[in-house]
């Protein structure tokens, strides 16, 4: 299972803007270090295998966040927050304006664009939105969490107040993540 690059860039960007260019660079030789592989550039397009990229998140919240696992929710709403911008690389999937074709058919989308197994089913019953995430080879809590924090974060860029429940979880020791988000007046 491959991620690709653009978001561990995203996960650059964002160290640099909150704690200096310096902070990242010592990070990223310390990184390159413990594992060749970050020893070289990694672009937006980049396959980063998923063994890696955990490791270079659980990294990350050593070095910045002090261990708080939590912290993944964080960077699912950046990452979102940065890609769907007027500015950003997936702009585009923001053009809809129809809140069940945008749950069900885009929210979907947002994960087949950054990872190339398993897959995210999405639902908008009433004012209720069912997410589900399956088909994953790796039950690691950053999938349900920084998932889950760009999924709740998106709907707040589509416009939408949500409370997010969690029904079914990695953390919890499930076989794959749950999610409801409850869509209040916006």
């Amino acid at each position: 299972m491959n991620v690709k690059g653009i978001i561990f860039n995203t996960g650059k960007t964002t160290i640099i803007s909150v704690f200096g260019e310096k902070a990242w660079n010592d990070f990223a030789v310390k990184l390159a270090a413990k594992d060749k592989f970050f020893a070289n550039m990694i672009m937006s397009v980049t396959p980063v295998p998923i063994d890696k990229f955990i490791f270079f998140l659980d990294e990350l919240v050593r070095e910045f966040f002090n261990n708080d696992y939590m912290q993944y929710i964080t960077f699912g709403k950046v990452a979102a927050k940065f890609a769907l911008s007027p500015e950003g690389p997936y702009k585009s999937y923001m053009l809809t304006t129809d809140i069940k074709l945008f749950v069900e058919t885009v929210m979907p989308r947002f994960y087949s664009t950054y990872f190339d197994q398993g897959a995210v089913e999405a639902r908008l019953e009433n004012n209720i939105v069912h997410l589900n995430l399956t088909g994953l080879p790796i039950k690691h809590n950053y999938f349900e969490y920084l998932i889950m924090g760009y999924f709740q974060k998106s709907l707040k860029i589509f416009g939408k107040k949500v409370v997010a429940n969690r029904i079914k979880s990695f953390a919890a020791g499930d076989d794959y993540v749950s999610y409801t988000f409850e869509i209040k007046e916006s």
